[in-house]
């Protein structure tokens, strides 16, 4: 079973990550990541040397390209939801990526629901981390949505 979703998220965090490192414009990474790692190499068996196999394109594209249109607002969301002696350049940059394509995905009006994406990114954590990495990131996604999507994160934990 694959889930092409789930693999442009992997390869958007994977992209996001590439270009901070590396100071890369983010529309040569997606390039680059378009030509080279998404998709199987004929006789491999998925995710080998960094590939993102099945991955939906156009998704992976709209995340990477708007986590860097609102990567300013991310990153402010993000630093005010830290502890003050945790600032954000402190997050492991896996991390900080994957914050930053979640947070993307919960500023597109028309994204997927909430628990979607929280659940999504969260399943992408654990590829990633084996410690508290996701539990952490879990808080900060549901920070995130808080102000991202106010109307939405109010519906989802009104009491019935």
């Amino acid at each position: 079973m694959t889930r092409p979703r789930t693999a442009a998220r992997v390869g958007a965090v994977q992209a996001l990550f590439q270009a901070e490192q590396a100071a890369e414009n983010p529309e040569t990474v997606i390039d680059q990541f378009v030509r080279h790692r998404l998709g199987e190499l004929p006789g491999s068996g998925g995710f080998e040397d960094g590939r993102v196999p099945d991955a939906h394109v156009k998704l992976f594209s709209r995340i990477v390209r708007m986590a860097v249109e609102r990567q300013s607002e991310i990153d402010r969301l993000l630093a005010e939801a830290l502890p003050a002696e945790w600032p954000l350049d402190r997050l492991d940059p896996v991390l900080r990526a994957l914050l930053r394509a979640a947070g993307a995905e919960l500023a597109m009006r028309d994204g997927p629901p909430i628990p979607v994406v929280i659940n999504e990114y969260l399943d992408v954590a654990h590829g990633f981390f084996a410690g508290d990495e996701p539990k952490m990131a879990n808080g900060l996604m549901d920070r995130l949505a808080r102000s991202l999507r106010p109307r939405e994160f109010e519906s989802l934990h009104a009491a019935p």
